[in-house]
């Protein structure tokens, strides 16, 4: 059954979610302050809206896809979309947010009349496009029901995570192994480099052995062995270091706040952090294998100075 969606947030990830819920019969009208995003969308068949809240005037269902927490919330309340938005429509914010935010925004959603779920997604811009994204979800089991079907147009599972914010919670966790095994990959092959052991022998081993895992099989850091991988591509990001840097940030946060011993999420953090600051700034977060190949030429250059 189609509906009438807004969509609101039209940027790498947001613009062919959009477009997959036109493909798959739905009515979406759209807003961007990104006047760029918002022609691409309309393009791909999205109506443009003069606003968020003239979107979601219309809409049965109002889905967010945006950068921040505060963004979201400033959204909902202070720029009026909750109140714009007809009485029991569904609210679907799929931005990477933090858990408390992502209660707080449910909460305003459901005092101002309306269902809501928290749906982040892993899969990257190549994942939006293909239309094979994970959606991690928090929310009751009505507003879940109703959701599933239009995250079925976006992606290849939904995951019903729990209550209000579970689906946030999800992320966090699974961004915080993805981003301590890529560095441990990519240290990996930095070492077996300084060992005369080539990139494909590595891979041809640990892709088959104890050591493999998403970031080498699929997402490996080093060009060759894995032809679809950033790596071959001058590290243009499918999933950009930033992002990473920003969810290992939010992971770091709730590991601090919750008192958990999490020393190897806490160091991604930091490295991500430093890494997305700098040269990674433009590059997929796979990209890191340089700075760790980077440092250790430093080092090993430091070491042959004082002997």
């Amino acid at each position: 059954m189609s509906a009438v969606i807004a969509f609101i947030g039209l940027g790498h990830m947001g613009g062919p979610m959009a477009a997959n819920l036109v493909k798959a019969g739905h009515r979406v009208v759209g807003h961007d302050l990104v006047p760029e995003a918002l022609k691409t969308a309309v393009a791909a068949g999205v109506e443009a809206a003069p606003s968020a809240g003239a979107a979601a005037a219309e809409a049965d269902v109002v889905l967010t896809m945006l950068p921040a927490g505060r963004h979201v919330l400033a959204l909902y309340q202070d720029e009026g979309l909750l109140a714009a938005a007809r009485p029991g429509t569904l609210f679907v914010d799929c931005s990477t947010i933090d858990v408390a935010d992502a209660r707080t925004a449910h909460e305003a959603a459901v005092a101002a009349g309306h269902r809501a779920v928290d749906a982040p997604v892993s899969g990257g811009v190549m994942g939006a496009e293909a239309g094979t994204l994970t959606f991690m979800v928090g929310g009751d089991d009505a507003a879940f029901a109703q959701a599933e079907p239009l995250l079925a147009a976006m992606g290849k599972k939904a995951v019903h995570c729990g209550a209000a914010g579970a689906g946030q919670a999800a992320k966090i966790c699974n961004n915080m192994i993805l981003g301590v095994s890529m560095i441990a990959v990519s240290e990996a092959f930095v070492l077996g480099e300084s060992l005369g052991l080539s990139h494909q022998a590595l891979f041809d081993v640990a892709s088959t052995a104890s050591g493999q895992c998403w970031a080498l099989s699929v997402n490996c850091p080093v060009p060759g062995p894995v032809p679809g991988s950033p790596a071959n591509r001058d590290y243009r990001p499918g999933f950009a270091a930033p992002l990473m840097a920003k969810d290992l940030g939010l992971a770091a946060n709730a590991v601090r706040a919750g008192g958990v011993d999490a020393e190897l999420g806490l160091r991604a953090a930091a490295l991500y952090a430093a890494f997305a600051e700098g040269d990674g700034a433009a590059e997929d977060f796979s990209g890191i294998v340089r700075a760790i190949r980077d440092r250790s030429g430093q080092q090993l250059a430091d070491d042959k100075r004082d002997h």
